[in-house]
């Protein structure tokens, strides 16, 4: 359809306006301030503890958990979205994965393709580094993200749940 390709190339024209890369340690303040934004549009800020010193350990420490692409205006500039993924393994397939834990986009950036250049970018990663599947969770009322991961080809699993122990919870769950 003509539109589709009009408006698919005025996003690629769009996406060139940004650059991903991998994170740095100089970006700590910026994507912990992309997360505490996440945290605030989830309405999940009660929960937020994570600070540049609590997360550089886990991205860039001895022995990294985690890691991180930044998205920034190729004209320079503070990064404007984040996503963050951590490699996991399946049984069944015998192989790694790759789960994405958080993308975000500040809001004045969506629209431009940047979200969906993240996400091919975390595919194509996973496609080099041999993983058998690329996953990531959507909370249930976020309809535009479910449908934009939809039309990407994603499925969503309805006949799975997240089990979650933490705090308290976890302390009391694995007694010493």
């Amino acid at each position: 359809m003509p539109g589709t390709v009009r408006r698919r190339r005025r996003q690629n024209r769009r996406m060139h306006d940004y650059t991903i890369r991998p994170a740095e340690p100089r970006d700590l303040e910026a994507v912990v301030g992309l997360i505490a934004e996440l945290a605030e549009f989830e309405q999940l800020t009660h929960l937020l503890q994570v600070t540049p010193q609590t997360l550089h350990p886990h991205l860039f420490g001895p022995r990294p958990v985690a890691e991180a692409l930044v998205a920034e205006p190729a004209a320079g500039g503070a990064p404007v979205g984040f996503a963050l993924f951590f490699t996991n393994f399946s049984t069944f397939l015998a192989r790694p994965g790759l789960y994405l834990e958080d993308l975000y986009v500040q809001p004045a950036h969506r629209g431009s393709g940047l979200g969906r250049a993240l996400l091919e970018h975390l595919g194509r990663l996973a496609v080099e580094r041999g993983c058998g599947r690329f996953e990531w969770s959507v909370l249930d009322w976020n309809e535009n993200a479910i449908r934009f991961y939809e039309k990407m080809g994603a499925t969503v699993m309805p006949d799975w749940r997240i089990c979650r122990v933490t705090g308290e919870a976890l302390r009391r769950f694995a007694p010493s």
